[in-house]
């Protein structure tokens, strides 16, 4: 795989959950000789406190993929992990059995809870865990303020998306989601900027709605996009009628959006109309929605979306690059 036109250099990523880490590291192996800078603003929707603990399952799961630590089997977690902590505190009583921390992990989230504690705001501690590891990349969480993902399920209930997706595997339909707190977050330290000083945008093919989604519903975000000078070119988390991975299927319809490549995009809007997107990457097999895109002021282009291994992510990455340099921007 050699990248078929010159790379920018600066490249920032909107991302979240093991499909932005797997993309993250198709970007890096593209990147791997150049001088290209990478910087992955990362979703904080599913953070939790949980035994005391700050825990940032996506910035983790971005963290240990770019490290080469990450599970690759389960698609979560630490390589090679045990879970003795986690049964301990299970059979006290005061452990979550539908959430359970390896032994590994759990290092992770005591230190972050240590630094957190000592002043640390969550943007510096993120710099300081990833330090231990090359990871190529630079990491911000979308914001420092407390902003959880919620999912409303009934008139008076409302879960923890962690607790909706991974307890009840998203069998609870979901009327909306909400994210208390949003309104007086600010964007953490230098996501703005990284948006601002971006050769090109690239929006991961993560769920659009709890992933990508919770990340636009921190103040300024989204007008920083829409105000941006460099391209932002999105990559379809659904292939034909399903998505890669997880349950954004569910998520798109509680949001009243089509389940498609399409439906996606035409979610996002096109820049052009108020919306984010300059361009979208289709999979092979939804070709035919590339002239309805173009038609709606979106550049489109069809290949194949299956991140299988680094070098076709890589040329994932490059084709989205590619397209970037069709908007004119």
């Amino acid at each position: 795989m050699q990248p078929s036109s010159a790379l920018p250099a600066r490249i920032t990523m909107l991302s979240g959950g093991v499909g932005g880490s797997r993309f993250a590291q198709g970007v890096r192996h593209l990147i791997r000789r150049s001088a290209t800078s990478l910087t992955c603003i990362v979703n904080t929707g599913d953070d939790m406190w949980l035994n005391g603990l700050r825990v940032c399952p996506d910035l983790d799961s971005m963290m240990y993929g770019l490290a080469g630590v990450n599970d690759r089997d389960r698609g979560w977690g630490r390589a090679g992990e045990t879970e003795r902590v986690s049964a301990e505190l299970v059979a006290y009583g005061v452990g979550a059995d539908w959430f359970t921390l390896g032994d590994l992990d759990l290092g992770t989230h005591i230190a972050r809870a240590q630094l957190l504690r000592s002043g640390l705001g969550l943007a510096q501690v993120t710099r300081r865990l990833s330090e231990r590891w090359d990871l190529g990349a630079t990491l911000l969480p979308a914001t420092e303020h407390e902003v959880e993902t919620r999912v409303r399920v009934d008139e008076e209930t409302t879960l923890h998306f962690e607790e909706w997706w991974v307890r009840h595997r998203a069998a609870l339909p979901a009327r909306e989601f909400v994210h208390p707190g949003a309104a007086e977050a600010i964007p953490a330290p230098g996501v703005l900027e990284a948006i601002r000083d971006a050769d090109v945008i690239l929006l991961a093919p993560s769920n659009p709605i709890v992933s990508i989604g919770a990340i636009l519903q921190i103040p300024g975000i989204a007008d920083a996009l829409r105000e941006a000078s460099a391209p932002v070119i999105g990559l379809s988390p659904i292939l034909g009628d399903a998505p890669v991975l997880g349950m954004a299927a569910q998520c798109l319809r509680a949001v009243g959006a089509e389940v498609s490549a399409a439906g996606v995009a035409r979610h996002y809007g096109a820049r052009s109309y108020g919306g984010l997107l300059d361009g979208w990457l289709v999979d092979e097999q939804d070709a035919e929605a590339v002239a309805g895109l173009e038609d709606a002021g979106i550049a489109a282009a069809a290949v194949p979306l299956l991140m299988g291994t680094d070098d076709l992510t890589a040329d994932m990455a490059q084709a989205a690059l590619d397209l970037a340099g069709r908007t004119g921007r």
